[in-house]
């Protein structure tokens, strides 16, 4: 394990223990972001914080880009992406599906990869080139082929037009695949993917922090990720280039 890896897991664990001090009352401190239903909570904001300091401190010269305001610029040509919380309303409710995203993307591209469900206790880590494990386990995607074959992972928008059209999208996928999952956190979903648990993923609205390690996670695991062309900005994620274009065809 690079120096790298074992940071940003140390950082992901660091978080995971502030959210789950919450887990249970989250609802403490709660405002909304970009729409009614897209709740940023205490948890959030303090499991930030302690990524953003633990790597402050660590790797002073790197740049920080956070889902909850952290922003520094580079000096080393290296960035860190922060989800301190992806699946905030899954957290808020009281399910296990939400998890802390950390990735490094440098002058090459993404370096090192680490989603962690603490709930589960499962934390998927990536670094270029080294492939992907879960808990320490090496990962490897299904092989499945065509998208009839497919479990296929999905989410949805916060702002109400967009979830609409995403419902007329669903209408004309679900009859061509196996069936759709909908767990509620991107970054997550992207694990699933390079562990094998669905056979593909797309969503458009995401951000950087959403994605960035769950991508690479999946290409360490012998997948494929391609961008979604047109606005809002997608990602589509697959386990063989066949299903990938396949898919990407659909909702692209």
């Amino acid at each position: 394990m690079s120096a790298d890896l074992e940071l940003a897991e140390r950082a992901a664990r660091a978080a995971g223990e502030v959210l789950m001090s919450y887990f249970g009352h989250a609802a403490e401190g709660l405002e909304v972001k970009s729409s009614p239903t897209d709740p940023v909570s205490d948890a959030d904001r303090e499991a930030e914080r302690v990524i953003r300091e633990l790597l402050a401190s660590e790797r002073p010269d790197d740049g920080l880009l956070g889902e909850e305001g952290t922003r520094s610029q580079t000096d080393s040509g290296r960035t860190w992406i922060i989800d301190p919380l992806d699946g905030t309303v899954n957290f808020l409710y009281g399910l296990r599906t939400w998890a802390v995203s950390i990735a490094l993307e440098d002058s090459d591209g993404l370096a090192v990869g680490v989603v962690l469900n603490p709930v589960d206790g499962e934390c998927f880590s990536a670094q270029r080139g080294e492939g992907a494990t879960l808990n320490g386990t090496p990962i490897h995607v299904t092989r499945c082929p065509t998208l009839d074959r497919a479990m296929v992972g999905t989410g949805f928008s916060y702002e109400a037009p967009r979830r609409a059209e995403q419902a007329e999208l669903l209408l004309r996928l679900l009859p061509r695949v196996r069936d759709i999952r909908r767990a509620g956190a991107a970054a997550l979903d992207l694990a699933y993917v390079a562990a094998g648990r669905v056979d593909a993923f797309y969503e458009r609205g995401l951000k950087a922090w959403d994605e960035a390690a769950g991508r690479l996670l999946v290409t360490e695991a012998g997948g494929e990720v391609a961008d979604l062309e047109g606005e809002p900005h997608g990602v589509v994620a697959a386990a063989t280039p066949g299903l990938l274009e396949e898919l990407r065809a659909l909702v692209g």
